[in-house]
């Protein structure tokens, strides 16, 4: 299974779960041109598209992937908030559904929208890995994860240097600490979970104006001793490991 990042970011987010026979695409908050790049236009091979919720860095393809008759599942709160019609089906906390051979539990998370999810998703090429975006922090724990992809949208030093010199309002930076990961709670959230099957480590959603890549990059591989990726367009992540529920 590879990870193919086709955008992680305020303008857009969208990534690719791309088995031999079946992909999963996760999220579709890009122009569907680079959907359609990533997917090779084999839209065929494409089960389905989680949406964590209805921002549109995260939901604006949705209608295009219904066009494509590529299956949406969201939770209800973020399809009514969307006002989605057509080929959508309704994921429920903790409840498992079955996309092709993907299997998805979502599970709530800490963000500004209706009812926003994070995913435990498995495939038999792939184990079990963890997907958390635009969330304060983490409210639930996991064992016997193989691979992990999450938030880490900013530094607090550098977002409260931000709004020191006027680069951002204290609304706007009050509304980011309420509703995005920081660094810190990050490797707080790492420590928390069984890490001993992680093989990646994945970190998405990275603020442009509040964040440092290699920084971040450095200190969770340094505390975590694993290997770390920074979701960037373009960048692949090789998922190998095939443990299953």
């Amino acid at each position: 299974m590879t990870l193919r990042i086709i955008g992680s970011s305020s303008a857009g987010n969208a990534y690719l779960l791309d088995g031999e026979n079946e992909s999963l695409l996760i999220e579709c908050g890009v122009p569907f041109g680079k959907v359609e790049k990533a997917v090779n236009f084999e839209f065929s091979k494409v089960k389905g598209v989680i949406v964590s919720h209805e921002h549109g860095d995260h939901a604006k393809g949705i209608g295009k992937c219904q066009e494509r008759r590529i299956p949406v599942y969201a939770s209800k709160g973020t399809l009514d908030a969307i006002g989605a019609t057509g080929d959508c089906h309704v994921m429920e906390h903790h409840k498992m559904m079955r996309i092709g051979g993907f299997g998805v539990i979502p599970f709530k998370v800490v963000h500004d929208a209706n009812e926003p999810f994070g995913f435990l998703i498995n495939h038999a090429e792939m184990g079990t890995m963890v997907f958390a975006t635009d969330t304060a922090y983490l409210p639930s724990k996991f064992a016997g994860l193989n691979h992990m992809m999450i938030e880490c949208n900013y530094s607090t030093s550098i977002l409260d240097e931000n709004m020191k010199r006027g680069a951002i309002l204290p609304m706007v930076r009050d509304r980011i600490v309420k509703s995005h990961m920081s660094l810190d709670t990050c490797l707080e959230t790492l420590a928390a979970n069984d890490l001993s099957q992680v093989r990646n480590i994945i970190l998405i959603h990275l603020s442009d104006g509040n964040s440092n890549a290699a920084m971040f990059r450095e200190i969770v591989e340094r505390n975590t001793g694993i290997i770390t990726t920074i979701a960037e367009p373009g960048v692949n992540v090789e998922l190998n490991i095939n443990p299953s529920f």
